[in-house]
C-alpha cells in the first residue's frame, strides 16, 4: 500500500521489559522513605510516587541512562533520581530489568 509515494511498513511492537526490584533496593528505599517521613510524610509519599512513575518509563527505554560508574558492564546502568543513584541490570534474555539498589552519595 502506498501513501504519498511511501510504502507503509507494519511496525512491530518490541515487548517492554519487566522491572523487578531486588531485596536490597526495596530495603534501601524503605529506609529512605522512613527518613524523609521524619520530616514530612507528604514529601515521603510524593518522593515515592514520583519515583514509581519514573521507573515505569524505564521498561520502554532501558539504555536511556548512563553506563554504570560502579560496574564494568554495558548492561548495568545508573539511573540518577533526585540525588539518588539507582544501579540496574538489563537482562535481555529474560526481558527484564532488575533494580539493584538505591544509594545517596555521602561524604564520610
Amino acid at each position: 500500500m502506498l501513501a504519498f509515494g511511501v510504502k507503509w511498513i507494519k511496525l512491530l511492537k518490541v515487548p517492554d521489559f519487566i522491572v523487578l526490584r531486588s531485596d536490597s533496593f526495596t530495603h534501601s528505599l524503605s529506609n529512605i522513605l522512613i527518613y524523609i517521613a521524619l520530616d514530612s510524610k507528604n514529601r515521603a509519599r510524593q518522593f515515592n510516587k514520583t519515583l514509581q512513575t519514573s521507573l515505569k518509563d524505564l521498561s520502554n527505554m532501558p539504555y536511556k541512562f548512563r553506563k554504570s560508574i560502579y560496574f564494568e558492564d554495558e548492561n548495568i546502568r545508573d539511573y540518577v533520581f533526585m540525588g539518588y543513584c539507582i544501579p540496574y541490570v538489563i537482562q535481555k534474555e529474560q526481558n527484564r530489568i532488575v533494580l539493584l539498589d538505591i544509594i545517596k552519595w555521602r561524604h564520610n
